[in-house]
């Protein structure tokens, strides 16, 4: 069979149909959100970041298989529907993400092209929900796949969304308001998105909280400038990573402990 039939067969196939759609829905988004103007918000920059994860990665799926390099590259990546299917899972979560994202800080009832951005979002969620159900439902064997990679997938994920609110609480906190346990809590929010060390975590948690809502306590009158959405979606992400951390410790602890019975 020669290639240009091969590729052809493959673009026709239902999975290159999602991809196709994947992509041309997450450009649209991006497409829009530009000529709605420069985004200085860090949800604005998250949403952003998301679309454009979400045309490369589809686009880099459908290039390595439709020239089949996924076959040359098997001595470094031997389960490559494993892969697939757990990008496209984490790609599925983050524009979901996203879109909610979109939809709480920027949509309102006389922004049209917002409501355009949020709907066209909104479709391109559900087709990667579409794509990462049937890849799920085939099966894959694999890291990716298994309860302790999704686990870990959320973990930098949820990092991610707490990263994303404590930055936008910064921008729009008074210039003053930047205690130093707040700064170490973003280090260690942050360090923790590459390396799973729980207890650090929970210290971030107790200095977040502490000096987060300090303030608050003591004057109630400076509400109408606080933003408690922020300061809330970091303590409640943060706790929910923390629990993450925490089973997944046990998974590997479970784990080694099998292996030393062996």
């Amino acid at each position: 069979m020669q290639f240009p039939n091969l590729f052809s067969t493959f673009i026709l196939g239902c999975l290159g149909i999602l991809r196709l759609l994947e992509i041309i829905l997450s450009c649209l988004c991006f497409i829009i959100v530009l000529f709605r103007g420069r985004m200085v918000s860090p949800w604005g920059v998250w949403c952003e970041f998301v679309w454009v994860f979400c045309i490369v990665v589809p686009v880099v799926l459908t290039v390595v298989e439709a020239r089949m390099w996924h076959i040359l590259l098997a001595a470094f990546l031997p389960n490559w529907a494993d892969l697939t299917c757990g990008l496209t899972i984490l790609c599925a979560a983050m524009i979901a993400s996203a879109t909610l994202i979109f939809a709480a800080v920027f949509v309102c009832l006389t922004c049209v092209v917002s409501i355009l951005c949020f709907i066209v979002s909104l479709v391109a969620t559900f087709i990667f929900l579409i794509d990462a159900l049937k890849q799920k439902l085939g099966c894959p064997s694999g890291y990716l796949s298994s309860p302790r990679g999704v686990l870990r997938t959320a973990e930098a994920f949820t990092a991610c969304i707490i990263l994303a609110a404590a930055a936008d609480h910064f921008v729009n906190a008074e210039w003053y308001f930047r205690p130093l346990g707040m700064i170490c809590s973003i280090i260690v929010f942050a360090a923790c998105l590459l390396v799973t060390v729980w207890c650090l975590y929970l210290l971030a948690i107790i200095l977040w909280c502490v000096f987060g809502y300090k303030r608050y306590m003591y004057n109630p009158y400076i509400c109408n400038k606080c933003s408690y959405t922020d300061l809330n979606t970091v303590t409640i992400g943060a706790i929910v990573n923390l629990v993450f951390y925490i089973v997944d410790l046990i998974l590997s602890f479970k784990s080694r402990t099998v292996l030393y019975m062996l």
